[in-house]
């Protein structure tokens, strides 16, 4: 029995130990089943990151290389339109070339051809001067036998014909003289007046094209720089204007061709440093207020100028036009000032030759009108003067005398009076051209030039150098080769003397008999 139970506790124990076993495979199993199934869990969710990662990954790959040949297409387009600009520019300055080559060709093939015609114009010459020659000898020859006197006896009666001749034509000639003084002597003694008026000769004055502004301190200099430059920067950019910053103390230099940006810029920046102020946004509206103040200030001198004068009627845009010649100067002479200068000295010679004088002080205040635009208009100002007034609605008298102001031969008394009134105000021997040494350096450097060609026996320059008077001998220089001097004189001194405007070559030419009574 205790045996029967023994063993009977030996299986139940091996039952319970196969049990537990069992038991735990089982529990092993299913958490191998449960494990196995998260590690494949794991497994999938690792792939699909990886998978998405990738995917990110090219398409921040794609986004990455399409930036950078967006950018590189930018870079070669921008590439190829600076090319196409420097091609551009390369072309035009090849068809520039070419086309400055050509004219110079012209040029060379027409001085070649005129050389060529002058060549053949004096062997002509010669070759008729033989035939005259000899058919000048021939026929005196004939003369002689035909008339059965010798050279003499008929040289003689030849004599006595002219002289009987003579006598006659020059009585009729005298009378023709005498009535043609008596129509034209007022209109001589104009001229003669205008002449000599052009001969005053006055005070030397000096050119300017800069605008001086003292500074407080050299400390404003540094506050008109600016941060890296860009207060300069913005006045230079906004005015026009060079600002010119150096070591000269409590002074800045402002520098332009167009006298009224330089007034603008000068007007400006002396406000800037009134009130402190100075910053890019302070200057372009002071430089705004400033350009209007400027152009108000242009129409009441404008204003002014005309009721001084008493030109009524003027268009307003002339009469602005009139106001800007305030801010242009010529040689240093302020253009305003000439022109009521010489509207006032046209009045008074009018006025003793019996003119107009509202007309000729209406057409002296306008002479030099295109001065006013002659920086922003292609021309000479004569023409661009003429136009204008012209534009704007004056009478032909006034045009005539704006066109021809610089004309001293024209057929308009008006224009006559114009050149005079500019030659005294303006056109004299050192009044607004050069320091006096200079000008007398000119004049001897003319008249050296003209004296240097053979034939010549005097030379003078008259008109303050505008014009070179050369006599020569009758006997060395005929009336062809004078003309040809007058242009080898003008040449030399186009090529060797620096001058302002036009130099008039006069090449005088006479023949004096002399006899004597005894």
């Amino acid at each position: 029995m205790i045996i029967w139970y023994a063993f009977t506790g030996i299986v139940a124990m091996a039952i319970g130990a196969g049990a537990h076993f069992a038991y735990r495979a089982l529990i092993e199993g299913r958490d191998a089943a449960v494990k196995k199934t998260e590690g494949q869990k794991i497994v999938d969710e690792a792939r699909a990151e990886a998978e998405k990662i990738r995917k990110e990954g090219e398409l921040k790959a794609k986004e990455i290389v399409a930036d950078k040949k967006s950018e590189m297409d930018r870079e070669i387009r921008e590439s190829q339109k600076e090319f196409a600009k420097m091609e551009k520019r390369i072309l035009s300055r090849e068809e520039n070339l070419d086309k400055k080559y050509e004219a110079l060709e012209r040029r060379d093939a027409n001085f070649a051809r005129k050389e060529q015609e002058v060549r053949e114009r004096e062997a002509q010459i010669e070759s008729k001067q033989a035939e005259l020659d000899a058919v000048v000898e021939e026929a005196r020859r004939k003369i002689e036998y035909i008339a059965g006197m010798s050279r003499e006896d008929a040289k003689n009666e030849l004599v006595n014909i002219i002289e009987d001749e003579a006598r006659v034509e020059a009585a009729k000639r005298l009378k023709q003289i005498e009535d043609d003084l008596n129509d034209k002597s007022e209109e001589l003694a104009k001229n003669i007046i205008s002449i000599a008026i052009q001969r005053y000769a006055g005070e030397y004055t000096s050119e300017k094209t800069i605008t001086v502004v003292n500074l407080p301190s050299d400390d404003m200099k540094g506050r008109i720089i600016g941060r890296e430059g860009r207060n300069i920067r913005s006045i230079e950019a906004r005015t026009g204007v060079d600002i010119i910053i150096d070591d000269t103390p409590e002074t800045v230099v402002l520098s332009s061709l167009n006298p009224i940006r330089r007034e603008v810029a000068r007007i400006s920046l002396e406000k800037l440093i009134a009130d402190g102020r100075i910053h890019p946004a302070r200057i372009e509206d002071v430089v705004t207020e400033v350009e209007g103040e400027v152009d108000r200030e242009i129409q009441k001198v404008g204003e002014r100028a005309v009721f001084d004068v008493g030109a009524s009627g003027m268009h307003p845009d002339l009469v602005k036009l009139i106001g800007k010649l305030k801010f242009r100067t010529s040689y240093s002479q302020n253009i305003l000032n000439h022109s009521l200068e010489v509207a006032f000295i046209s009045g008074i010679i009018a006025s003793q030759l019996g003119v107009n004088p509202k007309l000729a002080k209406r057409a002296g205040l306008l002479h030099d009108i295109g001065k006013s635009v002659d920086h922003e208009v292609e021309g000479s100002h004569v023409d661009i003067g003429a136009n204008l007034v012209r534009k704007y609605g004056e009478i032909p008298e006034i045009v005539e005398a704006v066109t021809s102001n610089h004309n001293p031969n024209s057929n308009s008394i008006l224009a006559v009076i114009i050149h005079a009134a500019d030659a005294i105000s303006a056109a004299r021997p050192g009044a607004r051209l050069e320091m006096y040494e200079s000008y007398v350096q000119r004049i001897n450097d003319m008249e050296n030039i003209a004296a240097s060609f053979k034939g010549v026996e005097k030379c003078y320059a008259i008109q303050a150098g505008r014009e070179v008077r050369v006599i020569v001998e009758s006997s060395k220089i005929n009336d062809d080769e004078a003309v040809l001097l007058s242009m080898e004189i003008a040449k030399r001194i186009q090529s060797e003397v620096a001058y302002p405007g036009q130099v008039k070559i006069t090449v005088i030419r006479e023949v004096r008999s002399s006899a004597y009574a005894s």
